[in-house]
């Protein structure tokens, strides 16, 4: 296992829409352990494959060491949302590929989920609260979607002039 370096906007790979994982190998679950090594290092409650660099579709998620300290690891290869609730619910969102920012989104409070496990099993699942939130934030992740592309115009325009500035400084 090792830490893999999060990619942070202006980043034009946070844009790419991730392919599919054909089949369940030990590459992918390798990538799996680096992936939860690097969100714990963050510290993190979710990350996609493409923060790290790699456009497939593959999010690992852990939201109970925010609430209990302890770990819940969940690998989810090819999610996907198959139904959201019409109730809605507002949580205050952070990124690991924009740091010390969070700003509140608002997103269905309850979806079902399908995806395949590591072990190649298909899984539907119902999530809400904070995991329906970070659920639907990682596999916006997978379609290139980031959590401040939700915020409206002008929100996201100071979000992201402000590390084009960083970025700048960084490559001087």
């Amino acid at each position: 296992m090792s830490l893999r370096p999060i990619l942070i906007i202006p980043d034009k790979r946070l844009k790419i829409v991730s392919e599919p994982v054909a089949g369940i190998d030990d590459g992918v679950r390798a990538l799996v352990k680096d992936m939860f090594e690097t969100m714990y290092d963050a510290p993190g409650i979710g990350l996609a494959a493409i923060q790290i660099g790699v456009a497939r579709r593959i999010v690992t998620i852990d939201v109970a060491q925010k609430d209990t300290g302890e770990r819940n690891p969940i690998a989810l290869i090819n999610p996907e949302i198959v139904s959201a609730s019409a109730e809605r619910s507002v949580y205050e969102e952070g990124c690991l590929s924009i740091p010390d920012y969070f700003a509140e989104v608002e997103r269905p409070a309850a979806v079902k989920l399908r995806y395949t496990s590591l072990e190649g099993e298909t899984v539907e699942t119902d999530a809400e609260g904070l995991l329906a939130t970070c659920v639907q934030h990682e596999i916006d992740h997978l379609d290139g979607v980031l959590f401040i592309d939700h915020l409206s115009r002008l929100k996201r325009e100071r979000v992201k002039r402000r590390f084009d500035k960083l970025a700048r400084q960084r490559d001087e």
